[in-house]
């Protein structure tokens, strides 16, 4: 009997991405449940320590424990190392170690951070993990300098800690923050809702967090010379400025005439910035209109740009289901974008992606309601803004039973890992059919 031979099975890049952060948010989990992490000095309990290093990692901002009056500042740090380390991504981080220590990063592993981060190639990936660390920790410090003066008038020397923590929350796309107290937890930034230099701050580390790294690269290279940009830099800029003006626009008129000046425009822009996977607010959500929770679910499932430090389906799986939609209508065969032609695989990913976003939150949001006997809308927002990695709620987060809880943990991991991530990890190539079937048609509208 001849003997049988097995090839040893390797992870493939995708597998080793979505296992990182299974791993790193574990890891976070048991450093959390440690009394050294919580103020009173006592054991956390695992599902809750699981769900706050669950939000971290994958910069979501969803909280069961008052991030600013439970934890310890022990605690707060291994938060926000978590939020540092899920926003940049797990394999970024440990290329950073790589660098740092000098070790010669294989092909396979250029291939993975290739993966990790949507590079268009591995030639230059290197290069380019460098250019992304060393920008992220410039314009984070920049942020928390900014910040300082307003936090240190407010809370002397501890506010040189806050504004850090802040940074990076905010370029992270996180929404941790430690404003909460013993008495008033989960506030926000709501104190600051009129203070121009936080809110200003805030709002350009998330929109820089979240446009993507080669968007940073094209404007590192060619400035404000937009025509020279890549087609991708190109769509994620044009339609990131239409989902903060347009919203914007529509909550001015929509929910804030009762505020005047310059406290009706900054908490309009504020709100219109931070759904797209931030998690701050500085206005009572549970008090918007109808029509205005409905326009932040679209804006929290949309989310951020690809290779950033943001969740969600995208920006640019939205703008392509528009260009799609575009062409459609007149009547052309390929879909097309600042003089480019897109290929029909790349619609076909969107398409997938969106669809597998709009199944998890709808089937999230529903399992909820109908365990907890909640309303529909409200747990619809809760499972968005985890998906979507966003972090905003209606303040029922906190009061959910485990079994809620850990549909949310399950919402914002797949939110985080990406929807292709996901698809390339579970399924693999060696399943593909070669041969065609017999075309047919199908009638659709």
């Amino acid at each position: 009997m001849p003997w049988k031979i097995h090839k040893k099975r390797h992870l493939t890049s995708f597998q080793v991405i979505i296992l990182g952060f299974a791993g790193v948010i574990l890891f976070g989990a048991l450093i959390l449940m440690l009394p050294i992490s919580s103020v009173q000095g006592i054991i956390t309990p695992f599902h809750k320590a699981l769900f706050t290093s669950t939000s971290a990692v994958c910069v979501t901002g969803l909280a069961v424990l008052d991030t600013g009056s439970y934890w310890s500042v022990f605690g707060q740090t291994v938060i926000m190392f978590l939020i540092q380390i899920g926003g940049l991504g797990v394999i970024t981080t440990a290329t950073a170690v790589f660098i740092l220590s000098g070790r010669k990063i294989s092909i396979m592993q250029r291939s993975t951070m290739q993966n990790a981060i949507s590079a268009p190639k591995v030639g230059g990936i290197v290069r380019l993990m460098s250019f992304i660390l060393k920008g992220t920790l410039l314009i984070e410090l920049i942020g928390a300098l900014f910040m300082m003066p307003v936090f240190c008038h407010d809370f002397g020397l501890r506010g040189i800690w806050m504004s850090i923590f802040h940074s990076v929350s905010a370029f992270c796309n996180a929404g941790f923050d430690l404003l909460g107290t013993k008495w008033h937890p989960f506030v926000s930034l709501t104190s600051y809702a009129v203070n121009p230099v936080i809110n200003i701050v805030i709002m350009l580390l998330i929109i820089i967090g979240g446009i993507g790294f080669f968007t940073w690269e094209d404007i590192y290279l060619h400035k404000f010379q937009f025509k020279h940009y890549h087609m991708q830099s190109k769509v994620i800029l044009t339609i990131t400025l239409c989902l903060i003006l347009l919203p914007a626009v529509f909550f001015f008129f929509q929910d804030y005439g009762n505020l005047s000046g310059i406290h009706r425009l900054l908490a309009s822009l504020f709100q219109a910035v931070t759904p797209r996977t931030a998690g701050f607010n500085t206005t009572d959500l549970s008090m918007l209109t109808g029509a205005s929770k409905a326009m932040m679910i679209l804006l929290m499932l949309i989310g951020g740009s690809p290779s950033s430090t943001a969740g969600g389906m995208k920006t640019t799986t939205f703008a392509l289901l528009l260009l799609n939609v575009l062409a459609t209508f007149q009547s052309r065969d390929d879909v097309t974008a600042f003089g480019r032609r897109i290929d029909v695989g790349v619609i076909k990913n969107a398409a997938t992606i969106a669809m597998m976003y709009f199944i998890l939150f709808f089937a999230g949001g529903m399992t909820i309601s109908v365990y907890e006997g909640l309303p529909l809308s409200s747990c619809l927002f809760e499972a968005a803004s985890a998906v979507g990695t966003v972090g905003l709620t209606l303040g029922i987060t906190p009061k959910l039973h485990i079994l809620s809880q850990i549909i949310l943990i399950i919402l914002m991991y797949l939110g985080r890992v990406g929807g292709l991530t996901l698809i390339y990890a579970v399924f693999s190539d060696k399943n593909k059919r070669k041969a065609k079937l017999p075309l047919d048609k199908i009638i659709v509208g």
